[in-house]
């Protein structure tokens, strides 16, 4: 099962830092946040959702223990 990390405002969206989800690809991860949590699904388009530290499509796997972590856009200086 994955284990999702969320930062910034995608945490503030989901209401939790982090979390194991049971979805099996990326892209059935991103419909069930989504789904589960409206105001992440508003701003998760903007969003890099890395898994295993890396980009990657809504076909990829995400097995046992794989990091996904969400983090929106940051703005700084």
């Amino acid at each position: 099962m994955p284990r999702v990390r969320y930062f910034a405002a995608a945490e503030e969206a989901a209401g939790r830092d982090e979390e194991v989800r049971t979805e099996a690809t990326l892209g059935e991860l991103r419909a069930a946040l989504t789904n589960d949590y409206p105001d992440l699904g508003d701003i998760l388009p903007r969003c890099a959702v890395l898994v295993s530290g890396a980009r990657a499509g809504d076909d990829a796997p995400l097995g046992p223990d794989v990091p996904v972590d969400v983090l929106p856009p940051f703005a700084g200086g």
